[in-house]
């Protein structure tokens, strides 16, 4: 650990460059908007589909969201972040804005096909922000910097459905052609606001111009997708990693799938729930930043088995709800603890990579991260249902579990010289926040 001043807040929110804010900006009005995924069961059953027609639409969803951030990751890598974000957000304003003509009876391939493209394309941007996002904020505040955005994310999914219930109230139409022109608002602002950057794969092909011309050799080619997912598969470090975002992402989903569930079956109301929501969103959206730049100066992995082990403390409490309420909103504390502690440097983890994988690096992470989501609902259900309030304590152990690989995923010190030579499975550099190492 180097001996640098402490992170704090106020100056990395004045470090931060002008693109990172349009960047920012474009993210939270887009996750204002973001409708389909929250509310699509619902629609199609107000329109008179049957809950099967619902539900398969929504696994469309979920399987384009999975495949969708390992495209975006990959276009990215060929084509840069500003025009993956511009193209993937153009592409799903019309394909959201669709929907209510094809919600009727008789309709139910094109529906599944559009809505299947429409999570795909939804979801592309986001490793494009990820990467523009480290490439952009300063070494020092990166970690900080995934912070916000997680925040612009929270922010914008605490409020979405309140708007949601006001467009409601007029026509449910409007859900999906709010939620399309958010997309095509964040495209224009990303074409005109966001800078126009290398695409890794055009810096490599010009370093090697260069590296050949040195060395009075032809150009060298850069390395294709196949080595790039290849070297990934060889890094056992990552793959740790990715097995604990797998694992923590299952058990975090639980307090939106199985945690309800568990209240109705103890007797609370609906609107204590709601309550719970709401303290989390609020513990969440107000203290991140400040816990983020508190514990910068710890070294990334004790911050992240730190993180894992309270949220997992945190959803063993859950079990605990039959007796009293207050055990309900410990553990959510808990569990939004837990998720500060740990989550940016989660986040920002694959953004350490060297350029030439990074990318690919960022959208694999996601996409698993969208997998988990999508089986967690199964994984929940099932499990809750012949475990009942046992199943919050094999939450809590699977998420420490998760803790430990990602320790193992984190911790791994590169190897000498990889930083310079941007050897793929290899950081680029040691992450800065803080003057940790």
């Amino acid at each position: 650990m180097t001996e640098e001043a402490p992170v704090r807040v106020f100056d990395a929110l004045k470090a931060t460059p002008a693109p990172v804010r349009y960047l920012l900006g474009g993210v939270l009005i887009n996750q204002l908007g973001a409708f389909v995924q929250t509310f699509l069961v619902l629609y199609l059953t107000f329109r008179g589909a049957s809950v099967s027609t619902a539900g398969l639409s929504l696994v469309a969803y979920s399987a384009g969201s999975v495949f969708g951030t390992m495209l975006g990751g990959e276009i990215t890598h060929r084509f840069g972040p500003r025009a993956t974000i511009m193209t993937a957000m153009a592409a799903s304003a019309p394909l959201v804005a669709a929907i209510p003509w094809l919600g009727g009876p008789g309709r139910l391939v094109p529906l599944l096909v559009v809505v299947g493209l429409a999570g795909l394309f939804t979801q592309a941007y986001r490793p494009a922000a990820a990467v523009l996002l480290s490439d952009l904020m300063p070494d020092r505040y990166q970690v900080l910097a995934f912070s916000m955005m997680r925040i612009a994310l929270n922010i914008g999914a605490a409020v979405a459905p309140l708007i949601a219930a006001g467009l409601i109230l007029v026509d449910w139409d409007l859900l999906f052609w709010i939620d399309g022109a958010t997309a095509l608002v964040y495209a224009l602002l990303a074409f005109a606001l966001l800078p126009r950057q290398l695409a890794p794969a055009e810096a490599d092909a010009a370093a090697a111009d260069t590296d050949g011309a040195a060395a009075g050799a032809g150009p060298q080619p850069a390395p294709g997708g196949r080595t790039a997912y290849a070297a990934m598969l060889r890094d056992r470090a990552y793959l740790y990693f990715l097995a604990a975002v797998l694992l923590g992402s299952l058990t975090y989903a639980q307090g939106h799938i199985a945690l309800p569930l568990e209240l109705v079956e103890d007797g609370y109301p609906t609107s204590f729930y709601s309550t719970v929501l709401t303290v989390s969103s609020v513990v969440l959206i107000t203290c991140e930043l400040k816990i983020t730049a508190y514990l910068s100066r710890m070294p990334k992995h004790v911050r992240v088995i730190t993180g894992h082990l309270v949220e997992a403390v945190g959803l063993a409490a859950y079990g605990l709800s039959s007796r009293s309420g207050a055990f309900t909103i410990t553990g959510a504390v808990l569990v939004v603890c837990g998720i500060m502690i740990a989550a940016p440097s989660m986040f920002a983890h694959p953004a350490t990579f060297p350029a030439a994988i990074k990318a690919r690096y960022i959208g694999t992470m996601q996409a698993v991260g969208g997998m988990a989501s999508a089986l967690a609902p199964l994984f929940g259900v099932f499990l809750w249902s012949r475990m009942g309030s046992g199943f919050w304590l094999l939450c809590g152990v699977v998420t420490g579990i998760a803790g430990l690989l990602a320790l193992a995923g984190v911790k791994e010190p590169a190897e000498p010289g990889a930083a310079a030579d941007g050897a793929p499975g290899t950081r680029a550099k040691p992450e800065s926040v803080g003057g940790t190492s």
